[in-house]
């Protein structure tokens, strides 16, 4: 397999999983894809919409879209140890919340990486960005208040810790969290010491 990314950008979540899973993949660098025409060029041939995470599967199949992504990789193993099977308890959790960081959460992103493709006056786009990253903190309110510790289930270690290590990472950034969202914070700094994880978690 390969994946398309960058280190500390959305294809985290999709590397750690391959990680942890010990599955065999190539990481493919694209460079910035907001600076870099030529990194935008290079990705667009393999995925029209230039989003990472991009994994090419053995079959040269193309996945897009973190969840997606997430839900094929515990099928492909046939392991649950990073999504709770259909019979386990937290499964229901563990869909809910997944589906809420990628439909309300990682939009935001979205919106302000380049705010001219939503607010084409650009005395407005600072005062849109500001809007946008108070919202999200909003929402990491509430996955702060629902973090059940040690990890984001509870005693039950899922591929939404990783989600929770790679977008606190973001804007607003630790710092903001170590003030804010003590739970979100012990949970990112727990994943990124997991042996596995480590190396890639430390990279520049």
């Amino acid at each position: 397999m390969k994946l398309y990314g960058m280190p500390h950008w959305g294809s985290d979540i999709v590397e750690y999983q391959l990680a942890l899973y010990g599955l065999d993949y190539a990481f493919v660098k694209t460079g910035n894809l907001f600076d870099d025409l030529s990194a935008e060029d290079a990705l667009r041939a393999v995925n029209p919409l230039r989003q990472i995470p991009t994994l090419v599967l053995e079959d040269g199949a193309v996945m897009t879209e973190s969840a997606a992504i997430t839900l094929l990789l515990a099928d492909m193993t046939e392991r649950d140890d990073l999504v709770p099977g259909p019979g386990a308890k937290e499964r229901a959790a563990f869909l809910r919340w997944l589906i809420f960081i990628v439909a309300n959460i990682y939009p935001t992103y979205t919106y302000v990486d380049m705010p001219s493709r939503f607010v084409a006056d650009e005395r407005a786009q600072d005062a849109y960005a500001q809007a946008v990253h108070d919202y999200a903190k909003t929402l990491y309110g509430v996955l702060e208040g629902t973090a059940k510790g040690p990890w984001f289930l509870g005693e039950r270690f899922s591929a939404l810790d990783i989600y929770v290590a790679v977008i606190t990472r973001w804007t607003p950034r630790r710092d903001w969290h170590a003030e804010n969202g003590p739970k979100l914070m012990a949970i990112s700094e727990a994943v990124e010491a997991l042996p596995g994880l480590k190396a890639l978690a430390a990279r520049a």
